[in-house]
């Protein structure tokens, strides 16, 4: 049988915990040292665990791993999706692409900018919210900074049509929608309205940086 308690990245293998025959206790401190590897891989050397961002970690991992201890102590229901929120540079986008290696046996998600969607939309029309909004597991990157959809002169809240469409999904499918936002809850209700928001309370687990966390790009 496979050990999904180790990893091989980069001809090195990596431990995640102790396999009993039958699930995993992880070790969050190894935890740390594979994320930490992987992401050098993934996005170059500049890359590190921050000791600030600790927490963070520790929330998204035991959602991940579906740690049931530490998803009840952190109210963070495994069947929802995530949205990570912080400000502009700190990390968000990073941690969304690296933390699902820690479970390659699950069903990834694909990764895609919202503007990248009301571009879609543009050229495309309304296909584009069938197809973000009815299959598919996907991770939106930054919502609520994207421009309005505009197709043969009618302009359309692309995200907020395709997170109206996701709620319907994840009512009747186990398929999940995650995220990432710079917007507080104010501002999310703004951009989309106050039913959207409250859809994406179903939605989301809401997991947040620390308003003054660095830009860790400069």
């Amino acid at each position: 049988m496979e050990n999904p308690s180790k990893i091989m990245e980069g001809g090195v293998e990596y431990s995640l915990g102790k396999f009993d025959g039958q699930s995993v206790k992880y070790d969050f401190p190894k935890i740390l040292v594979y994320l930490d590897a992987k992401g050098k891989l993934l996005f170059g050397n500049r890359f590190k665990i921050y000791k600030s961002d600790k927490e963070i970690l520790l929330k998204l991992c035991s959602y991940f791993i579906k740690d049931p201890i530490n998803c009840k102590k952190y109210e963070i229901d495994p069947n929802k999706g995530l949205l990570l929120s912080g400000p502009v540079g700190c990390g968000k986008t990073s941690l969304m692409k690296l933390l699902p290696n820690l479970v390659p046996h699950q069903r990834k998600y694909v990764v895609m900018p919202c503007r990248n969607i009301v571009f879609a939309f543009n050229h495309l029309g309304y296909k584009t919210i069938e197809d973000y909004g009815e299959s598919g597991v996907f991770c939106f990157d930054d919502i609520g900074v994207e421009p309005i959809g505009r197709y043969y002169g009618k302009d359309c809240n692309v995200i907020g049509e395709i997170l109206l469409s996701r709620y319907e999904l994840f009512l009747h499918t186990p398929l999940k929608t995650h995220g990432t936002t710079n917007l507080n809850a104010d501002e999310l209700e703004e951009k989309y309205g106050e039913r959207v928001r409250s859809r994406m309370r179903e939605l989301f687990n809401l997991i947040a940086f620390n308003q003054n966390a660095p830009d860790k790009r400069d």
